[in-house]
């Protein structure tokens, strides 16, 4: 689906990966700041380092001119509404994931070690958007079966609780 599609109202969640090199043109602004100001919510996912979140930065302030995104503190809300989340969860890509066992790395860049959970939030102080950085949960929901190890590690404990979360309080908030 496109942001400009007419029925993306319809949708109370969206999600877009490879964020770090989203290009919006101008109605695709206007119509997300529509979007999520009406009470819609985005997650965006599996981008990497401190280029790809200067370049999604920019089209956000694109949309949200007067507003900047907020690292998500730990205690927030999103971590504790249904899985009690104590530590902000790094999900690497799945061949990455199952090197990891032996390597200890779960990073795709050196700049990127560190997962960061970030947020957008309307005047009424919603969370409408969340910026899921340094991660990868994405892979975890869809390459779950490639490898035991990976599944065990990251689908199982990092990218379903996780994704759940943030998916129950898209939806009740």
């Amino acid at each position: 689906m496109t942001l400009t599609n007419a029925n993306l109202s319809q949708f109370p969640f969206i999600y877009i990966a490879e964020g770090g090199r989203l290009d919006l043109s101008d109605a695709e602004v206007s119509s997300l700041r529509r979007y999520l100001l009406g009470g819609g919510f985005l997650m965006v996912d599996d981008f990497w380092g401190e280029r790809e979140w200067k370049s999604l930065s920019t089209e956000m302030k694109r949309v949200f001119p007067d507003r900047e995104p907020v690292e998500l503190p730990i205690d927030h809300e999103v971590f504790h509404c249904y899985y009690d989340i104590r530590e902000k969860p790094q999900v690497p890509n799945v061949m990455l994931g199952i090197r990891s066992q032996y390597t200890g790395v779960t990073w795709e860049r050196e700049d990127g070690k560190e997962p960061h959970y970030r947020g957008l939030f309307d005047d009424k102080g919603r969370l409408m958007l969340i910026f899921c950085h340094n991660t990868d949960l994405g892979d975890g929901w869809e390459r779950e079966s490639a490898n035991a190890y990976y599944y065990h590690e990251f689908s199982n404990k990092k990218a379903y609780p996780m994704g759940m979360n943030i998916v129950i309080y898209a939806l009740t908030h």
